[in-house]
């Protein structure tokens, strides 16, 4: 009940006359059945704004840390997730990536839409990264096909460390559905996990235009924040007199 509140009363209509998004290719979304969303992830406001375009429902796997943040902040972050029905994933380990992938299979179960970020987190520059093997272990296993989505310009309105969004022209793009029953039953081929994976990102490439990184955001992250802590470490900054 409170998804369809948001949606409809409290925060959609707030965000179609703030963002006024550009919605392009709404007809590739199934009107039912179970099916996979694909996207990139480009800024926090991507939460908010593909569920407040689509006619249905839909339920985004969502990074744990959205539901244990502290403060008010946090709390009122948490609330907004479990009231949403999105589900909190654990992203550290193998054992944490099979229970987001038995998350995901529950929701297609049930006939309905999954919502999915095949790079794992956010873009920290804008840039499209290579996609985890996750989204097509659930396509396989279900047997759904997946709509790629490309966010465009939600970067450059809510960038990384923005708290308040900034008034900036967003596209939300769907592409046409992507199909892969003729793998059916090798979900546990390596190669063909990879291949559909790599097929999905393209297809999100295609649509968003973005520059792409054939590396997983978050290992290029962590080099980034490594090398800027090594710097600093070289490098300190000289006290203020």
């Amino acid at each position: 009940m409170f998804y369809y509140l948001l949606k409809y009363v409290l925060l959609g209509p707030l965000l179609r006359v703030v963002f006024r998004p550009r919605i392009e290719g709404l007809e590739h979304v199934p009107a039912s059945g179970p099916a996979i969303v694909a996207g990139n992830h480009l800024s926090f406001s991507d939460h908010f704004l593909m569920p407040a375009v689509l006619k249905r429902r839909i339920t985004f796997l969502a990074k744990a840390e959205y539901f244990t943040g502290p403060g008010v902040r946090g709390r009122l972050t948490a609330f907004f997730f479990r009231s949403a029905g999105q589900i909190p994933v654990d992203r550290s380990g193998k054992e944490a990536g099979q229970a987001a992938i038995r998350e995901g299979l529950g929701v297609l179960s049930k006939g309905e839409l999954l919502g999915i970020y095949p790079e794992g987190t956010r873009s920290h520059d804008g840039r499209l990264y290579k996609g985890k093997v996750g989204v097509a272990v659930m396509a396989l296993r279900a047997g759904v096909p997946v709509i790629p989505c490309a966010m465009i310009g939600t970067f450059e309105a809510q960038p990384p460390g923005a708290v308040i969004p900034r008034i900036h022209p967003v596209v939300i793009r769907f592409g046409k559905p992507l199909e892969f029953s003729r793998y059916a039953g090798m979900e546990s081929e390596k190669a063909i996990l990879r291949a559909i994976t790599d097929e999905i990102m393209y297809a999100i490439l295609s649509l968003s235009e973005q520059e792409y990184v054939d590396e997983y955001a978050a290992v290029v992250k962590a080099e980034q924040a490594a090398a800027k802590g090594e710097k600093e470490r070289k490098f300190p900054r000289a006290p203020l007199s």
